[in-house]
């Protein structure tokens, strides 16, 4: 490892950054020197700045692509090398909105029973029922499970948070179920040495190939769960406010977006439209 990529990893240590996150802004850097095939030490600003019009012009990455391009070498320059350049305050990556694919109870049900490995299926299951991420889920341990309240405790959420949300008795039965079989420990849904979790690309496989036996033609993925979850409780009357704890959303901008993807908003808003063109009639 060079003395620079040492610097810079301890340079996010110190900031609390997550180990993903450390991962992601070094590739970007690496990618950068790659690029001019020499140290980013010895790069210009204008260099710098001609590698990002190359990620927006020919290659076309898209907008949370460029993001992370952009936090990773604004923070190397920055922070590591001490270099404030205007340019890495003057590179805005373009927003974009993008509404998440929901899948009904129903194929998330039929997606789920597809699934025949135990293991698999009682995490996927615990990742919708309780809206996890995905790196949520496969980190709990048996402690996590509180029987008595009824809650699972998430530790070390994204930004670092912990939460606890609710445990439906159902899901608690399939656990208890699950690990008369198992007895995981100490993670719940350990992979096959059993001294790490499973592998979040295991789930992900798991669930892709489920959901292709399914014949659902939606572009889901096990994110796709949590989104589920959220519209299902929005349908169900839950109070937004809570959901939006419930989900460890620090910004409730973006639990207010599943409240446009609800199917009783939906056809609320075609009863009104077909209120509003009954009268009107059109003689061809």
């Amino acid at each position: 490892m060079s003395e620079l990529r040492r610097r810079m990893i301890e340079d996010m240590n110190l900031r609390g950054f997550s180990p993903k996150t450390r991962q992601c802004y070094v590739d970007a850097v690496k990618n950068l020197s790659r690029y001019y095939k020499r140290s980013p030490n010895n790069l210009s600003e204008e260099e710098v700045r001609q590698f990002f019009l190359y990620l927006l012009n020919e290659r076309g990455v898209a907008s949370s692509t460029f993001r992370v391009y952009l936090c990773g070498i604004k923070f190397f320059y920055e922070s590591t090398l001490q270099r404030p350049w205007r340019l890495l305050n003057l590179v805005r990556p373009k927003k974009r909105r993008k509404l998440p694919v929901v899948l009904s109870s129903g194929e998330v049900h039929q997606i789920l029973s597809l699934i025949r490995t135990p293991l698999v299926r009682i995490s996927l299951t615990l990742i919708y029922s309780c809206g996890l991420r995905i790196s949520e889920g496969i980190r709990l341990r048996i402690s996590d499970i509180d029987s008595k309240r009824m809650v699972v405790c998430v530790r070390n959420g994204k930004g670092g948070k912990d939460r606890y949300v609710p445990l439906p008795q159902r899901t608690l039965d399939l656990l208890r179920e699950y690990w008369r079989i198992d007895r995981p420990r100490p993670f719940l849904f350990p992979s096959q040495k059993r001294v790490h979790p499973i592998s979040p690309s295991a789930i992900q496989k798991a669930f892709k190939d489920a959901l292709r036996q399914s014949g659902i033609q939606k572009a889901a993925s096990v994110h796709t769960l949590r989104h589920s979850y959220a519209t299902h409780l929005l349908e169900n009357g839950v109070d937004i406010r809570l959901i939006q704890e419930i989900l460890g959303h620090k910004n409730s901008q973006t639990t207010f977006l599943y409240a446009h993807l609800t199917s009783k908003s939906t056809a609320k808003l075609h009863s009104a439209l077909n209120h509003l063109m009954k009268s009107i009639s059109w003689n061809l």
